[in-house]
């Protein structure tokens, strides 16, 4: 039996939430969701399990502009505990901004793979998905 594929979305915006969630639920593969509000909660959520592998997220879309706890925030909090989790987890950052500088900043995170400009479109994410995932996607 494989195992789900543990998807996290941080983002305090509930449009993009649902829209990913559900263009999420089109792909073809055994997922599991969980999505959180800002970084501060999702950060809680991590470090309470951080030794269950099957709980951790193997893919987050983190949001870089967020109350309490905001992209960058949550990284340098990441990169302090990784060591610690269970499992190697694959990072989105996700705006609307197209700002050069944003964009620069999240190109020196070395967690962080790729910088992803909101609305991310269904093939998109679609894309992002079967790179993470492999041929069995398309």
């Amino acid at each position: 039996m494989v195992a789900p594929v543990n998807i996290c979305i941080i983002d305090d915006d509930d449009i993009y939430q649902f829209t990913v969630v559900k263009t999420l639920e089109l792909l073809k593969f055994k997922k599991k969701i969980i999505s959180f509000y800002d970084g501060e909660e999702a950060m809680e959520f991590i470090m309470n399990h951080h030794n269950e592998k099957k709980k951790l997220p193997d893919v987050i879309f983190l949001d870089i502009n967020m109350p309490v706890m905001d992209g960058f925030q949550f990284m340098e909090a990441y990169s302090e505990i990784k060591s610690t989790l269970a499992k190697k987890t694959i990072i989105y950052m996700v705006s609307s901004s197209v700002d050069p500088v944003d964009i620069e900043k999240v190109e020196k995170l070395n967690d962080v793979s790729d910088y992803v400009v909101k609305p991310i479109a269904p093939s998109e994410l679609k894309k992002i998905m079967e790179n993470m995932l492999g041929e069995h996607l398309k």
